[in-house]
């Protein structure tokens, strides 16, 4: 059992880290065992307290309460994918790849603790142990104050940050509205959508874009008429919302071709 003093000493220790995950831990062990490779609690003189003190089972389920907390990220902010692309975007959101690249923003590896030899090897900029480490701070993050502060800190250092990239990956078929809306106002000798940001509000982590784009659309149909209407949509990004906006002026023109 950790003395006071060690437990202050801990909390001096990830200060830093500890603002980095927008949480101060009340039980700084379990922040601790996240940060610790079993390479080092293996080298501990207790041999009983050995299976508890590394990150293996938090790195378990904290790789769950990820792909749970993107899984539904996904579903709320892309409703027009499919299940095929909303696999695909949570595929690459908890990739290695991608969960490297965190850790290092965060400088996750200058927190690690680590056995001497993996120390020697360089350890602390190893992929694999920097995505365990990862996972299991996320893990502690939930055990300690619930899925809420797990929830956010993986919006906002994980998920969030990468919206845009996905609006604008090609291969997520039938995901660039605005593109489609463009494509179709040409075709027309229509003048090209107007997009204009209505506003923004709420916290940095969290704020909602609220963008409207202004149509006007040649009807060589009727004789060269023009028509113009406005469509209105919100996102969590400004790229995210331009492409809803788009996404509803195309769901109106084509109600509007069947009537």
């Amino acid at each position: 059992m950790k003395t006071t003093a060690q437990k202050q000493l801990l909390q001096s220790d990830v200060s830093v880290l500890e603002r980095v995950l927008g949480h101060t831990f009340a039980r700084p062990e379990l922040l601790e065992q996240a940060l610790t490779h079993s390479s080092h609690a293996n080298e501990a003189a207790d041999e009983s307290e050995k299976l508890s003190r590394d990150n293996e089972q938090l790195e378990f389920l904290g790789d769950a309460i990820l792909g749970f907390v993107t899984s539904r990220a996904l579903f709320e902010n892309f409703p027009h994918y499919s299940e095929g692309q909303l696999s695909k975007a949570r595929a690459h959101l908890v990739s290695a790849k991608h969960l490297i690249k965190v850790a290092k923003e965060i400088s996750l590896g200058d927190y690690l603790r680590l056995g001497r030899g993996e120390e020697r090897s360089g350890g602390r900029l190893k992929s694999a142990l920097l995505v365990d480490a990862l996972e299991a701070v996320i893990s502690a993050l939930y055990l300690d104050a619930g899925l809420e502060v797990a929830r956010r800190f993986i919006l906002e250092k994980i998920v969030t940050p990468e919206f845009g990239a996905l609006e604008g990956d090609p291969g997520m078929a039938k995901s660039d509205q605005k593109s489609a809306l463009q494509e179709r106002l040409q075709a027309t000798g229509s003048p090209q959508p107007a997009y204009h940001l209505v506003k923004e509000e709420g916290p940095d982590h969290k704020k909602t874009f609220t963008v409207e784009v202004r149509v006007i659309e040649s009807q060589p149909q009727n004789g060269g008429s023009t028509r113009s209407f406005t469509t209105r949509a919100q996102g969590s990004t400004k790229k995210i919302a331009e492409q809803r906006a788009a996404g509803k002026a195309l769901e109106f023109l084509r109600k509007e071709e069947h009537k």
